[in-house]
């Protein structure tokens, strides 16, 4: 019995020893599971957030490769304006004034701004080389006229012994030819003298129509050339007449029609403010400038006071009335390509249409658009040069819709 029981007791123990490892192994691989998933759920997680951060920054890349840019509407102008252009005053007639002879100048008459009249001196030239030369041909004039006398005293002397048969005939003709020689030789002298003596003439420098000096280049003493042929020739004076004056506009080529021979202008400088000086056109080029697609057109205004200069600016005033809605753009948002000068219109989609425009006048710093684009049309505003048909682009957040204004010209605003 004793026997019985402890044997029991034996194997109870062999059965707890052999769950004790089987339990602890358990426990192990429970651990190692959870940790697996740990690690599992971090790494997943850990792939997600990369792949959230790969897209968000796609999505940023994206967003910043499409430009941003600003629009603007034309702005109209109202029917029935005139037609006011930018004009370049000139002189009616401008002349530089260069010597006929050599020399130097011995004294100066005429200084900027005097005003002159036509073949009044404006400088005398002290010329000695002319001088001696015309001296000099004078006297050979002298001697062919003495030679002359002489040979047509021989000349008489033999026909008259010829008649007597004293002197052969061909004595005679030999005198007659030498007196015809001799003949020749005087009127070379005297054109010779007539030559040098014109020359000499021009040793006074008169003006050659009535004006204004606009520059004195020469001084007492200056070495003065004849001619214009190098750097060693000097321009004495240059002499303007500045009444009337020239005007010369450049018509933008949809409004060469209405500009014809004796249409009225006016213009009007800043700086005589309050003046009008008005004229006439009196002549185009008859051809339109391919660069710029202008009509150059000439208008004569009197100018008897002077108080117009050549070379200044002016705006002139045609006798012309515009009919029609037209619209004005600022030069900013103008884009000058190959195909011509277009304007940028944002549409519907977000997307660039490139729309080709016809341009008007030029207010300085807006330009009339007479066809190309509508007041409805988005204009992007500075747009850059590498914006491209088509291209995706993003409004900023504040339009400047208001800007506009800027490119109105002054004389619609008041």
């Amino acid at each position: 019995m004793t026997e019985f029981s402890s044997q029991r007791h034996g194997n109870s123990q062999n059965t707890g020893s052999a769950d004790g490892p089987r339990a602890g192994r358990g426990a192990m691989l429970r651990w190692f599971f959870i940790l697996f998933l740990i690690f599992g759920v971090l790494g997943i997680y850990s792939v997600l957030q990369r792949r959230s951060e790969h897209q968000v920054l796609a999505e940023r890349t994206e967003q910043m490769s499409v430009p941003y840019v600003s629009v603007i509407h034309a702005t109209p102008i109202e029917g029935g304006s005139e037609m006011v252009l930018p004009g370049t005053l000139k002189a009616y007639v401008e002349s530089p004034i260069y010597s006929r002879t050599n020399g130097y100048l011995k004294k100066w008459y005429k200084d900027i701004g005097s005003r002159v009249k036509s073949g009044e001196i404006l400088a005398e030239i002290d010329t000695p080389e002319v001088d001696q030369e015309l001296a000099q041909a004078r006297a050979d004039l002298t001697t062919a006229q003495a030679n002359l006398s002489l040979a047509g005293i021989t000349a008489a002397r033999y026909q008259d012994l010829l008649k007597t048969e004293s002197v052969s005939r061909q004595d005679a003709d030999n005198a007659n030819g030498d007196l015809a020689a001799k003949r020749a030789m005087v009127q070379s002298a005297e054109a010779n003298v007539k030559r040098l003596e014109e020359l000499e003439s021009f040793k006074r420098v008169y003006a050659p129509f009535s004006g204004v000096i606009t520059q004195r280049n020469v001084d007492p003493g200056t070495l003065i050339n004849a001619g214009n042929g190098g750097l060693a020739t000097k321009q004495m004076f240059n002499l303007a007449q500045i009444d009337p004056i020239r005007v010369y506009v450049s018509v933008p080529q949809s409004f060469g029609p209405s500009i014809h021979e004796g249409l009225k202008a006016c213009l009007s400088l800043a700086e005589l403010a309050g003046r009008n000086f008005c004229g006439s056109v009196v002549r185009t080029a008859n051809v339109i400038d391919p660069a710029t697609r202008t009509l150059l057109t000439e208008v004569d205004v009197p100018n008897p006071s002077g108080a117009l200069l050549p070379g200044a600016y002016a705006q002139v005033h045609f006798d012309v009335r515009y009919s029609g809605r037209r619209l004005s753009l600022p030069i900013n948002a103008l884009l000058f390509r190959p195909e011509g000068t277009m304007a940028a219109v944002v549409g519907s989609d977000s997307r660039l249409v490139m729309k080709p425009i016809t341009i008007g006048r030029d207010f300085g710093n807006a330009v009339e658009v007479l066809e190309g684009i509508e007041v409805a049309d988005r204009v992007v505003i500075n747009p850059p040069d590498a914006l491209q048909q088509g291209e995706q682009v993003t409004l900023t957040a504040q339009p400047a819709e208001n800007s506009s204004g800027a490119g109105q010209p002054q004389s619609q605003k008041n």
